[in-house]
């Protein structure tokens, strides 16, 4: 069971309740054991000071992952950690790279949701295989590949070069 909490402070709202749980269950239904999350959708102002602070960048970023430090004698606890979402960053991307906006969300949701499980994309195989399952995983949805350009179908790698 998934234990969602969805924090809305951003002036923009975002998707629904229903797709954001809808986007989580299905990358985590991987995970066998109950899951708790935190999704906070910022505005640019406290995206940027986020970046900042967490990575000593200075400009906002589409998603913010956070994954739960849990010390060893409370590892029974199912917190994920969670993931911080620039609306703005968000539709203004899915506008540049002419991605619908429900499959650009579907996927920077699942994308963070696989960095909380321990995936990455720092080395080539690791790209590779967290990629491949966002594939998969967009494809169930009825997404395109979100990696691939539309004009030759060749995949493109420029999605997540600067976010965490």
């Amino acid at each position: 069971m998934l234990e969602l909490d969805l924090q809305r402070a951003s002036t923009t709202p975002g998707p629904s309740d229903g797709d954001f749980r809808r986007w989580c269950e299905l990358a985590l239904r991987q995970r066998s054991a109950d899951s708790e999350m935190t999704i906070r959708l910022v505005d640019e102002a406290e995206g940027r000071e986020l970046n900042h602070t967490y990575r000593h960048k200075d400009y906002a970023t589409n998603v913010l992952s956070f994954p739960a430090d849990v010390p060893d004698d409370m590892l029974d606890i199912p917190l994920l950690g969670d993931l911080v979402i620039c609306v703005q960053v968000v539709e203004r991307e899915a506008a540049e790279q002419g991605k619908a906006l429900d499959a650009h969300w579907a996927h920077l949701v699942i994308h963070g949701c696989l960095h909380l499980l321990g995936y990455d994309h720092i080395e080539d195989d690791e790209a590779e295989e967290m990629e491949a399952l966002e594939r998969t995983l967009l494809a169930e949805l009825g997404h395109p590949d979100p990696y691939a350009d539309d004009e030759t179908d060749t995949p493109i790698n420029n999605n997540f070069k600067d976010h965490e």
